[in-house]
């Protein structure tokens, strides 16, 4: 299989149908699909998102007849507990990757990396840094309920807050033209926070380029690991705001009040703090196995932890994709399909309320 059109004639093949059943399946009139076959019609970008999505391959296969590690590592996690993720990592590519061919680009804005540190916690430190001035360049705030568009706008990355299935805490994705973290559904918000600062200090180190899938978040691991966990710990705990807080009379309750308003674990925040020499070792020991219902207790901050749990269980989409496939609709460049599969609604149905000219009251 040389061509494009070799491919999508395996497929066709493979699939039992017709070839103009198969056309109609991915909405294609059978007499433009017989002319593609045969070279006297190029395959649109529509055709081929349409005939990927159909036959549950990438259209970079269909282009080049390669395979990106993301699709290897997706096929070859079929049945395993990593599929759910990896199906749905793979699903957000495309549609990026779609988003790109249509002219919508999403360029990556890594930070420099100006240590010379060997020691893996030293450099995720020193990325931390860079990290934190350019979102204070930017006038962003990382302590904020919604991370994921603070790290959209700061380095270019599509965020998505969604189902991973059991076991996994999130995924990071980075191919030439595709930056992705992906951060499992969860009723605890500090780890919801942790994974997202996580897979940024992956994408930001450059660790793999392909897929790195994180089951646990918080595990020790080797170099990689250890220092996307100092990565996250310096930038959802940023050093100056903790030395603001931690003053004279700094006791029990306010190390609550200092959780629940940076929304990061009781566990995390005592050892940061230690590890500045902010508290000693029997406050961060006493301290460290506080639960995040005993911080929001202690501080009084029922109605912050209640929102900050609200949105991690809430399913969220790459706004920055999101964004772009609508731009793409409405630039009248493609149908209306490729937004409606990232929001995971009817084409029809969206059709119909977008194009609504007025809400019907009662």
């Amino acid at each position: 299989m040389t061509t494009p059109a070799d491919r999508v004639r395996e497929l066709v093949v493979r699939s039992g149908m017709s070839q103009g059943d198969y056309a109609l399946s991915i909405g294609l009139d059978p007499t433009k699909l017989s002319k593609s076959l045969s070279g006297a019609r190029r395959f649109s970008s529509l055709d081929l998102a349409r005939i990927a999505e159909r036959s549950q391959v990438t259209v970079d296969w269909l282009l080049t007849g390669a395979e990106t590690p993301l699709a290897t590592a997706a096929r070859a996690s079929r049945g395993s507990s990593t599929e759910l993720a990896l199906a749905e990592a793979g699903r957000i590519v495309e549609l990026r990757e779609s988003a790109a061919r249509l002219g919508y680009h999403q360029p990556w804005a890594p930070v420099p990396s100006r240590s010379e540190a060997r020691r893996a916690v030293s450099t995720g430190v020193a990325l931390a840094g860079e990290a934190l001035a350019r979102l204070s360049a930017m006038d962003l705030d990382p302590v904020v309920l919604d991370l994921a568009i603070v790290v959209e706008k700061a380095f270019g990355v599509d965020v998505a807050i969604t189902s991973l299935g059991d076991g996994f805490d999130g995924l990071a994705v980075a191919t030439d033209g595709v930056k992705l973290i992906l951060a499992a559904l969860t009723p605890v918000a500090f780890r919801l926070r942790f994974t997202i600062a996580h897979e940024l200090g992956h994408l930001l180190a450059g660790d793999d380029q392909g897929v790195h899938l994180d089951q646990d978040v918080y595990a020790r691991g080797d170099n990689s690991e250890r220092r996307a966990n100092a990565f996250a710990a310096v930038f959802l705990m940023p050093e100056p705001i903790l030395r603001a807080r931690v003053v004279r009379g700094f006791d029990q309750a306010g190390f609550a009040a200092l959780a629940v308003s940076l929304m990061v674990s009781p566990s995390a925040l005592a050892f940061r703090l230690r590890e500045l020499r902010l508290i000693d070792s029997g406050a961060a020991a006493a301290w460290q196995g506080m639960s995040a219902a005993q911080a929001a207790r202690l501080a009084g901050a029922a109605e912050a932890m209640a929102a900050a749990t609200a949105y991690s269980t809430e399913p969220r989409r790459p706004g920055l994709l999101a964004r772009d496939l609508f731009a793409a609709y409405l630039d009248e460049r493609t149908t209306l399909r490729p937004y409606a599969n990232l929001l995971g609604v009817d084409t029809v149905t969206l059709r119909a309320e977008l194009e609504r000219s007025r809400e019907v009251s009662g």
